[in-house]
């Protein structure tokens, strides 16, 4: 398949919404980059620790029940990542897309996402 038509493919909803998720918005202005973040602590393995996990999460959404199938993921991926998250590195880039991605699909709510978020940040940082 070339490059064109893949993008020139609209995912089976039709009507996928780029437009910027204020939670997602405040994470990629004031996020910091896994090469950052390794260079801080030390750490040589040039791949963030939860890639594994991103990889896996978009293999289970794909199965079964097919709440987000691959090419369509890939699609609105590749969307919001040239109109909305282009000047994110990847792979955080992918997070945000998937966040997104799962947010409009109402597979969980911006609320949901950042009470999450905070409880895994106080297990981070009560250490």
């Amino acid at each position: 398949m070339s490059a064109s038509s893949k993008n020139d493919a609209a995912p089976a909803s039709g009507d996928f919404n780029t437009n910027p998720i204020a939670l997602l918005e405040g994470i990629r202005h004031r996020g910091r980059v896994w090469g950052d973040l390794a260079t801080q602590y030390g750490v040589a393995n040039p791949d963030p620790p939860w890639k594994v996990t991103l990889e896996a999460t978009c293999d289970v959404l794909a199965e079964g029940s097919c709440a987000l199938p691959a090419l369509e993921r890939r699609w609105e991926e590749d969307e919001l990542s040239s109109e909305l998250y282009a000047d994110v590195p990847f792979p955080e880039r992918q997070l945000l897309a998937l966040a997104h991605s799962m947010i409009r699909r109402g597979l969980f709510d911006e609320d949901e996402l950042d009470q999450r978020m905070r409880q895994v940040h106080e297990r981070l940082t009560s250490v």
